[in-house]
């Protein structure tokens, strides 16, 4: 169960790592509200080894506080595209903020679940 989330509970893909980060984010100052990504049709774009692949970040978290600013939230363990996907990630943020009419983006990839914290302090201070 979440509180500041528009549905009322966190059904993770993973043992634990998303159920960390969802009491993290539930219980962040930092935030206003988050949702885990899940069936919502956000999907990032990429292509690796010439074909077309969509990466499905874990969360999507609004900042507290104004302007609008929104989060990605990945956390991730072993993968071999991590990379891959970090770098489409940073792409679509650089073109949805030059958009400049869907509020501000940020990215930002925890390889250590217990940093998500840090992860959404840092994010709420920069600009």
């Amino acid at each position: 169960p979440v509180v500041k989330s528009h549905v009322n509970a966190v059904v993770p893909d993973t043992a634990a790592w998303e159920q960390s980060a969802a009491y993290q984010l539930d219980r962040s100052e930092h935030v206003r509200s988050f949702v885990k990504n899940e069936g919502l049709g956000f999907a990032v774009p990429y292509l690796h080894n010439g074909a077309h692949h969509e990466y499905l970040p874990d969360f999507i978290v609004q900042l507290a506080g104004e302007p609008e600013r929104y989060l990605i939230v990945e956390t991730k363990g072993y993968d071999p595209l991590k990379e891959i996907k970090a770098q489409a990630a940073h792409r679509w943020v650089r073109a949805v903020n030059g958009a400049g009419s869907f509020g501000r983006w940020q990215f930002a990839m925890v390889t250590d679940v217990a940093t998500v914290s840090e992860a959404v302090a840092r994010a709420a201070v920069r600009e």
